[in-house]
């Protein structure tokens, strides 16, 4: 664990200040919540993600897709890419996801793109292709998104592939 040299104090009610810049570094939005973590004298905090329990069945879920329709299907949470295929993994597994990104979640977009096009699923790394993307909706809030890429014609059983994957991932956040 790296040290940053900063001190805070714990006021009276029991809070502390993250300071902005580790908060920046970290991309630690307002309103955002972490999960605390006691290991002996440490105190650990860790951002917080509603999808970190459905990270092995999206794992699955892509890669069956990928072996099944030969269409690579990446799933984010707020912040992240948290499954993409296997070919993929060290260019994009856990990696911030695009402003792009972001602002699908913020408008609770469904987007269809039938022309290939560049899409960024980091601010630096882009894929030209063809491409769905679809929220995954959890008692009422955006928690990530589901996108698949394909180079050929996006058929209806592709939107079809998505919907399902958001939708289940949806639901098994709720539960």
């Amino acid at each position: 664990m790296e040290t940053t040299g900063v001190v805070r104090r714990i006021d009276e009610l029991g809070r502390i200040v993250i300071p902005k810049e580790i908060r920046r570094h970290l991309g630690i939005k307002d309103g955002a919540s972490l999960e605390i973590y006691v290991d002996k004298d440490v105190v650990a905090l860790k951002k917080y993600s509603t999808m970190s329990n459905l990270v092995e069945m999206s794992n699955i879920y892509s890669e069956t897709v990928y072996s099944t329709m030969k269409a690579e299907m990446f799933i984010t949470d707020r912040d992240n890419i948290i499954s993409c295929p296997n070919l993929r993994k060290k260019e994009y597994l856990n990696k911030q996801i695009s402003k792009y990104l972001e602002e699908c979640i913020t408008k609770r977009s469904k987007v269809k793109e039938d022309e290939s096009k560049k899409l960024y699923l980091t601010e630096d790394k882009f894929i030209e292709c063809k491409y769905i993307i679809s929220p995954i909706i959890a008692n009422g809030d955006v928690i990530g998104l589901v996108i698949l890429i394909n180079d050929g014609e996006l058929k209806d059983t592709d939107k079809n592939v998505v919907d399902i994957a958001s939708n289940f991932l949806g639901k098994n956040v709720e539960e």
